[in-house]
């Protein structure tokens, strides 16, 4: 299984790797006031998905700020579980027999 997932990553990564090398023409993307910028479709594509992700993580920073200060507020609030005290006068155990006897 774990061969077989392995394959499966390595095909995976030689299929985007053939995609990138057959899309090396340039691009033109046209922004505002008439700025516009030429660079390779792969390039392209893989700042797209750079800004996607960072977008994301940026999305989520203040929901993961509000759970990181109700985890704290909950440990600071939480009082340790007592121990239960251990007395000298506890009964002996019981002997037990020889195993096989």
């Amino acid at each position: 299984m774990k061969y077989l997932l392995w394959l499966l990553k390595a095909a995976i990564f030689f299929t985007l790797f053939a995609f990138a090398l057959n899309n090396q023409q340039d691009a033109t993307l046209h922004f505002f006031f008439g700025t516009q910028w030429r660079a390779p479709l792969v390039l392209v594509v893989l700042s797209a998905f750079t800004c996607g992700v960072a977008v994301g993580v940026l999305g989520m920073v203040p929901r993961w700020w509000r759970h990181r200060s109700a985890a704290r507020r909950t440990h600071a609030t939480q009082q340790p579980m007592p121990t239960p005290p251990t007395t000298a006068s506890s009964p002996p155990a019981e002997p037990q027999p020889p195993h096989g006897i």
